[in-house]
């Protein structure tokens, strides 16, 4: 008997280390819609940011990142459009929209900090017109500390340097746009 509940509980643990950390979105699809596009520079889209989900969350997960990047962008380093960290783990969505500071949606320990736009939050998609299709990579990184000792003016490559640092594990998700 104590061997059949020993292969069952380890039957358990392997079935739940076997799941992955996923990224989930109910507002991507493959190609960027006009809610998406950033509103500014030439574009005049809604610069709604998506919703977003994770699951299988790691263990030893204390807080979660989630970064927005174009590596197509013309210069020379790509493009980072969304910058968000210090998430508590308890947090497994952030609802459309939460890009936008003044919407208060993003939960209140989270900070967002300065895009290549140079604004605070979210900025959407605006490839240069005739451009080839350029892809852009949600990332969520699950992290082993509870907070990055950074604040809102951290450069992006400053913030990347830190997740790289204190990643678990991180799930992505790519979606595409061209103008």
């Amino acid at each position: 008997m104590e061997k059949v509940f020993l292969i069952l509980m380890t039957c358990v643990y392997c079935s739940i280390q076997a799941q992955n950390f996923t990224l989930k979105s109910k507002t991507i699809q493959g190609q960027a819609e006009n809610n998406l596009m950033f509103n500014g520079m030439g574009c005049n889209g809604k610069n709604i940011s998506p919703q977003l989900s994770w699951e299988n969350i790691p263990l030893n997960t204390q807080s979660f990142a989630i970064t927005i990047y174009d590596p197509d962008a013309p210069t020379g380093s790509g493009w980072w459009h969304w910058i968000v960290f210090n998430i508590p783990s308890k947090i497994k969505e952030l609802k459309a929209n939460a890009g936008d500071i003044s919407s208060h949606l993003a939960p209140t320990e989270a900070i967002q900090s300065k895009t290549d736009f140079g604004t605070y939050g979210f900025g959407g998609p605006c490839p240069p017109i005739g451009d080839h299709p350029h892809q852009y990579i949600i990332t969520v990184y699950a992290l082993n500390i509870p907070h990055l000792d950074l604040d809102k003016d951290a450069s992006p490559a400053l913030v990347g340097f830190y997740l790289q640092q204190h990643t678990i594990k991180k799930a992505s998700l790519i979606f595409y746009s061209q103008r």
